[in-house]
């Protein structure tokens, strides 16, 4: 039976924890910080309690000395941290097991996935998993300056990247938490496409096309997603364009993603692209290897799954492409060890990697020309008239 840690301690670690929340992301501090402890403090060294192996690894790797400096803020006495996880908490963990298994008439939290029909956003995009690093650290801060503020800074705030780097579940998030914070004001997520469709619908009809206007007119905040499959669309554009002038002037959010740039979307009419410009435009970067890591260990710690830091590390590394085939790489992996029922290796990883992660295609100069040719609209045979392939 382990010691209960005393008032000083739980004190002590509150002054720090508190330190902490402020200087990382909320999302961070959640994962990395949660069910942490004093256990006790013996000549000059304070004993801190872990729930498991990879929150140990993690916080002696990125946060050791940040913990130290703040524990010395408030007690110079101390000269060192020692982390060992918790094994009462693991054990309390493998007796509650087997009776969420056999708990048949246990109902499970269906609620919590089903997409709200009313604003069309998903309860599982929130900012507690999210995972932030230097790949979406800015859009990350952008988002928290609006949801304490919706309308008045950052509008519009407009988030682009690649496909499969969090831009969905960024804005969503943005959106679950103003829902949950301020119950009188209306949020709606929509694509582009949606409302493109909803305004083709509409069109023919003078009734349908009044209510298409008011639809979205009544929001505080809109949420619209992948606007770069309005390029071409010159009807759908300034249906948008007067639906942006209006929230706008009325100092109601409009958040948008897009696959890239608005200046780089073609056939996107200048008055949409200005003002885009007026607020604020982020990119999410490709997710470096620590940051993949971070998604991985979270992956890790939400599922109960024991994977060792070199496993977690070879996977950050094998898997590069996005956020999204990473996750489903995670899924493939938590499955098998399921099945299993034990412990994978790295062998079980490898070839679980090779039969779910989306192979490597080789770029060829031929490909390059195609792709240089058709940015400058020029034709593929003016590059190559003095050179072989």
């Amino acid at each position: 039976m382990q010691p209960t840690p005393t008032a000083n301690h739980v004190g002590l670690w509150s002054k720090v924890l508190a330190e902490m929340e402020l200087s990382i992301s909320g999302a961070n501090f959640k994962t990395w910080f949660k069910d942490t402890y004093i256990d006790k403090q013996e000549d000059g060294t304070v004993y801190l309690a872990v729930p498991n192996p990879f929150v140990k690894t993690w916080l002696l790797d990125k946060f050791h000395k940040t913990i130290l400096r703040s524990l010395r803020n408030f007690d110079e006495n101390i000269r060192a941290i020692e982390y060992f996880v918790t094994k009462d908490d693991n054990k309390k963990k493998a007796e509650q097991a087997p009776q969420k298994q056999v708990a048949p008439t246990k109902e499970l939290p269906l609620a919590d996935f089903y997409i709200n029909k009313d604003d069309n956003l998903n309860p599982r995009y929130t900012f507690e998993n999210l995972v932030v690093g230097s790949f979406n650290e800015l859009a990350y801060a952008a988002s928290q300056a609006i949801i304490k503020k919706p309308g008045i800074v950052y509008n519009p705030l407009l988030i682009y990247g690649d496909t499969g780097r969090g831009k969905t579940h960024l804005i969503q998030a943005v959106g679950n938490h103003i829902k949950a914070t301020n119950k009188n004001k209306k949020v709606f997520y929509l694509t582009s496409e949606k409302f493109a469709l909803d305004y083709i619908s509409s069109v023919h009809d003078p009734q349908k096309i009044n209510s298409f206007k008011e639809k979205y007119r009544k929001y505080d905040v809109l949420i619209m997603d992948d606007i770069q499959f309005l390029a071409g669309k010159e009807k759908s554009q300034e249906e948008l364009f007067h639906l942006f002038n209006n929230l706008y002037d009325n100092n109601k959010q409009i958040i948008f993603s897009s696959d890239k740039h608005p200046n780089y979307i073609p056939n996107l009419e200048n008055r949409l692209r200005s003002r885009f410009a007026a607020g604020m435009i982020v990119d999410i970067a490709a997710p470096d290897q620590e940051s993949r890591a971070a998604i991985v260990r979270a992956k890790t710690i939400h599922h109960n799954l024991n994977l060792s830091p070199e496993i977690i590390d070879y996977i950050a590394t094998s898997v590069d492409s996005n956020i999204r085939e990473l996750e489903g790489t995670m899924n493939s992996i938590i499955c098998q060890a399921e099945l299993r029922a034990k412990d994978l290796n790295i062998s079980d990883i490898k070839n679980i990697i090779k039969g779910s992660a989306k192979p490597k295609k080789a770029v060829s100069v031929l490909d390059v020309v195609k792709i240089v040719a058709g940015f400058y609209n020029i034709e593929e045979d003016s590059l190559c008239k003095n050179c072989l392939l």
